[in-house]
Order: structure tokens, then sequence, then C-alpha cells
């Protein structure tokens, strides 16, 4: 039986919730500032833990937070009569700056969504903008 668009619209606003309080994402801090239809920003605010050196961030936090953002996304707008299970299948992540002692800001957008896979473009910035790391993703929900 299909779902309404409120029951939709409920399950797609539950993702925003509980994304943030899995144990790795709690862990991380990561907040979900905005969650629009395909388009998402997620901040991971300032902690010297998440860093080299106790300045800059580690690759791997920006990458997870990367692939959280894509993900992100690619549930804004899902259609919950296609599925529930889902995996990053892939990602690309080009890192072209450094995250220095600021919040990270990851924004994500869905490109495409096919029967099964869903393609997103992330950015993530310093708090002043500054390009850290731009990826492609591809997300599979079934």
């Amino acid at each position: 039986m299909a779902l309404t668009e409120d029951e939709q619209l409920a399950r797609r606003q539950a993702i925003r919730e509980l994304m943030p309080a899995t144990p790795f994402l709690k862990g991380l801090g990561v907040v979900l500032d905005r969650y629009e239809p395909d388009d998402v920003t997620l901040r991971v605010p300032f902690r010297d833990d998440l860093t080299n050196d106790g300045t800059h961030y580690h690759g791997g936090v920006i990458a997870s937070a990367i692939d959280t953002a894509g993900a992100a996304a690619a549930w804004s707008n899902h259609d919950f009569d296609k599925g529930a299970r889902a995996s990053t299948i892939a990602m690309s992540v080009q890192y072209v700056g450094a995250c220095k002692s600021s919040d990270l800001l990851c924004h994500a957008r869905t490109v495409r969504r096919g029967k099964e896979l869903t393609f997103t473009e992330i950015t993530a910035t310093d708090a002043g903008g500054n390009v850290v790391a731009h990826a492609v993703q591809t997300y599979r929900i079934v």
C-alpha cells in the first residue's frame, strides 16, 4: 500500500532527527543546519579531538561528514515506497584545502534520482566559506 504524501514527509523528517542521534554521528557532533528536499547543510562544530594536531581536521572526519551530508540529501526527498535499506555505493573526495580551527560545513545536493541510486554532490567548507573538499557520491536505497 502506497504511503500518502504526509506519511512520506513524516518519514523524511524522522531521518533528520535519527541521523545525528546514531552513535558515530553523535560522537562527531553532527548537526543538520538545513534539511530541505534535495538540499542539505550539515555542520561539525570544531573540536580539537577531531584534528590531526589540535588545529586541522583529520581527513577521515571530513570524509565522514561529506558522506553523511550526501546520504542526508538522498533521504531528504526519498520515496519510501521504494524501500528504506541504504548504503553508500561509491564516493570520491578531492581535498583542496584545510579546515583550521573552524566548524566544518558540508553542503549536499541531489543531482539525480534513479530507481535505486541517488547521485549527490557535496562541498565542504570552513566557517569562512573556504573550500576544504569536494565530493560526488552514489547512494543506494532499496
